[in-house]
Parts: C-alpha cells; sequence; structure tokens
C-alpha cells in the first residue's frame, strides 16, 4: 500500500531535477497514451526517469499487489532503478530481487508486496514459479536495456515470464543501441518509437591513443594514470585475469583501486562501487560489465586497457565519460605492434610524459552494521558521527544506506580513532558494529 503519494513535479523538486531533457519530455507526452513505446536513446541519458515518471502515474494506492514489473540485463541495473524509485519518494513500495543474493531475503521482503518488482529474468522466473505473489494486477511491463538481457541468454526465462502476465496493458522497451530486432514473444504490436540515438549532436567525447612500449601495457598504463593525475576514472579489462594483473601492478605503485568483474560475490562487487562512489577508490578496475547499467557517477576518463572486440563494447565504455553536458577522455592504450579495429579510428596520439600534481588518499570507507530494517535513517548515521564522533560536515563524505548495513566516507587520518569511538554504539534501538572496510 502506498504512503503519501507525490505528484511528477514534487518527485522532481525531490530529486533537485529543475528541467527535463527533449527525451524525456517526449517520453512523458508518449508513454501515458501509447500501449507499447520503444525508448532508444544513448546511455546517461536518463532513460531510467524517463520511463519511471509516466510509469508511476499508472499505479493504483489502493492496490495491494505487484502492478509494474521491470525486468533487467544485470544486478547492478536492478539495484540502480530500485534506489531511483526511492530517491523518487513516489510513496508506493518497490523492491529489486536478483540472482547472487540469498532467497530469503526476497522472501521477507516480498510478503510486503511493492507496486513496483525489479529483476533479472532468471530470479523473477523462480518467484513465478514458486507463486510467491499474484501476476493478476500487473499491467505495465518494463524490459530494460532488453537487448542486453537476449545476448545474456535470458530469452528462455523472458519468454515464461510474458506468458504468465495476461493482463499487460503497457509495455515499454528501452536501449542504447540502434537495430536490435524484437522477438516476436514480447507481442510488440505497432510500438511508437522514440528515438534519440540518431540526433546529431555534438560529441563531447574525446578519443586518444596512447601507444605502449612493449605488448604488457602495464608501465605505460601507470605513466598515463600519473599523466592524469587524482581524478576517478575506469580501467577496462577483456578479461577476469587481466584485471588480477592490473591490479597487482598499481598495488605495488600505491594507487587506490577497486575491482568489478563477473567473477566476483555480488556483496564484493556492490562494496567496490561504493568505494568507487565515495572516493575511498581512484580507480575502477572492470570487465564489460560496468560499461552500462551500474550506479557510479559521471568519469572524466575512461582507459580500454585491452581494447575491446566489438564496436557496441566501445560505445558502452565509451559512454561512461561524456555523459549528458560533461567532456570526457577515452584512452585506447595500444601497443605498437597490436593490431586495432577499424571501429576505433580519429583517435589523435598522445605524448604522456608530463605528470599532473597528486594528492594521498582523503576518504576511507566505514562499515555500519545496520540499516533500512533497523529503522535507521541517514540522518540518524549523520548524528551519530558529529555527536560522538565530534567531527564537523566537512569530514563527513558519502552516506549510502542499504537494507541492513550502510558504509559511510570519512577522512582516512581520522577512521581508527572513529572506529574507537563508535564501535558498538546504539542506533536506534539496534546495537551496531562499526569498522574499516576491507
Amino acid at each position: 500500500m502506498a504512503n503519501t503519494i507525490r505528484n511528477q513535479q514534487d518527485i522532481l523538486d525531490k530529486l533537485k531535477i529543475f528541467a527535463l531533457n527533449p527525451m524525456q519530455e517526449e517520453a512523458l507526452e508518449v508513454i501515458p497514451k501509447t500501449t507499447n513505446t520503444v525508448l532508444l536513446s544513448p546511455t546517461g541519458t536518463g532513460k531510467t526517469l524517463a520511463f519511471l515518471l509516466p510509469l508511476i502515474d499508472t499505479l493504483d494506492p489502493e492496490c495491494a499487489e505487484v502492478q509494474a514489473l521491470i525486468l533487467v540485463p544485470s544486478r547492478e541495473l536492478a539495484i540502480q532503478i530500485e534506489q531511483v524509485v526511492r530517491d523518487m519518494g513516489s510513496g508506493f513500495k518497490v523492491n529489486a530481487v536478483y540472482g547472487g543474493r540469498s532467497m530469503s531475503k526476497d522472501k521477507i521482503e516480498l510478503k510486503h508486496t511493492p507496486a513496483i518488482l525489479i529483476g533479472t529474468p532468471g530470479r523473477i522466473a523462480d518467484h513465478f514459479s514458486s507463486d510467491r505473489f499474484s501476476r493478476t494486477n500487473i499491467k505495465t511491463l518494463v524490459l530494460d536495456e532488453f537487448d542486453k538481457s537476449l545476448e545474456t541468454g535470458f530469452e528462455g526465462e523472458m519468454i515464461d515470464i510474458i506468458q504468465q502476465l495476461p493482463h499487460i496493458n503497457k509495455r515499454i522497451l528501452t536501449s542504447a543501441t540502434q537495430g536490435v530486432e524484437i522477438p516476436g514473444f514480447v507481442r510488440l504490436d505497432k510500438p511508437t518509437i522514440i528515438n534519440y540515438l540518431d540526433t546529431k549532436k555534438e560529441s563531447k567525447l574525446t578519443i586518444k591513443t596512447v601507444i605502449a612500449t612493449d605488448k604488457e601495457k602495464l608501465k605505460t598504463l601507470m605513466e598515463l594514470l600519473r599523466h592524469i593525475g587524482n581524478q576517478p576514472g575506469i580501467i577496462f579489462c577483456n578479461y577476469k585475469d587481466s584485471i588480477e594483473k592490473v591490479s597487482s601492478y598499481l598495488d605495488r605503485n600505491g594507487i587506490n583501486y577497486a575491482c568489478f568483474s563477473g567473477g566476483m560475490e555480488q556483496k564484493d562487487r556492490e562494496r567496490s562501487l561504493i568505494k568507487f562512489r565515495n572516493g575511498t577508490c581512484q580507480v575502477l578496475i572492470a570487465t564489460d560489465l560496468a560499461a552500462r547499467g551500474i550506479d557510479i557517477p559521471e568519469m572524466k576518463y575512461i582507459i580500454h586497457y585491452e581494447l575491446p572486440r566489438a564496436v557496441e563494447e566501445f560505445t558502452h565504455r565509451n559512454g561512461r565519460t561524456a555523459r549528458v553536458n560533461s567532456k570526457g577522455t577515452a584512452y585506447v592504450l595500444q601497443w605498437s605492434k597490436e593490431y586495432v579495429p577499424d571501429f576505433i579510428k580519429d583517435a589523435e596520439k598522445v605524448n604522456i610524459s608530463k605528470k599532473a600534481p597528486t594528492k594521498a588518499q582523503f576518504w576511507e570507507t566505514l562499515f555500519i552494521s545496520g540499516g533500512r530494517k533497523d529503522k535507521i535513517s541517514k540522518g540518524d548515521i549523520a548524528g551519530l558521527f558529529f555527536k560522538q564522533g565530534k567531527i564537523n560536515k566537512d569530514q563527513l563524505g558519502v552516506i549510502e544506506l542499504k537494507q541492513d548495513c550502510a558504509f559511510v566516507a570519512v577522512p582516512l587520518s581520522i577512521a581508527k580513532e572513529l572506529v574507537d569511538k563508535l564501535n558498538n554504539s546504539r542506533l536506534k534501538n539496534k546495537k551496531v558494529r562499526v569498522t574499516i572496510l576491507e
């Protein structure tokens, strides 16, 4: 059941969004009037908000069942969309379910049925087969990044899910890729297409080539990072083994980094992103899993440590920088004898001998063993750090609140001291552990 229902303007005010972009405005105009919509727009242009605003308007506050289902290709995208819905403060309950987290957590959350359910096809199909909630009131179906779900091999589960949704009266498909064939099982009859992929706009992305002196490229990568200086960015690799090789080298050279790949546990992936978002880590070393659908701020640069194998990978990696209105640089790290695919062109060669000034690591991340389910808020956490920790506002970094824990960025110089002061404190009615996140 919903709490206080907010209208669109209230939601935009809460998100501190003062103007929608043309794609979002068109989506708000088209989606309410059409049964089937395909929304095509580049990564980072705000597609999530473009479909969530009209979706929330379709929900009935008196209905206590799931009313909208959003299928996504990855756990990270599920978590990201869930967070956007929470930040909107619409008054409607939302939950994300996905493989890699315990089924018991899902069962507890689904006992209080959400109006909006987000999930990966595999996990949603599991819940359908166990009949954990009614499908009768699901009227809206969103397939976000639908092309990626098809690529990832979710077709069987998606067919199974869609066959069990007899009352769908609105379908919304989104993608950042042109020309993807929509399979017949989606039953997308005469869709209205909102296409912003062809919009000719001046790209603010600069592509630069850095010639590596040897096949390993590690020494040149280090020189490039010293040339760029203390800015957050992503180093893209093709393989998990390459991530291990790069991370070992950065370790030896004193660079703070976090790793992100499909071979990691879901919890560890989430914690890597938290440390990257709050500034504890300067660099994220990642596979193409990080090229789309994860919740990280805009990057000033990305580095292709290993060259992408397809133009789609190149496009999505580059889409992590120069997003919306900002400038960004994609560095192509190329060994002098390496074959370069045709889609990497017009990249100027750059000299990276000049080093930027560097600063020592400033932030550290603390873990708190209590979260939303304990009725703990961000304000409660801030109060604990100000009153008992005796820190000032400039010393309190990003707070990320999860269902059963929280993460707080504090200056590295006082992190151990804060752990000594705050460990085993009480937050609301819960005694919480406070530790440095490893």
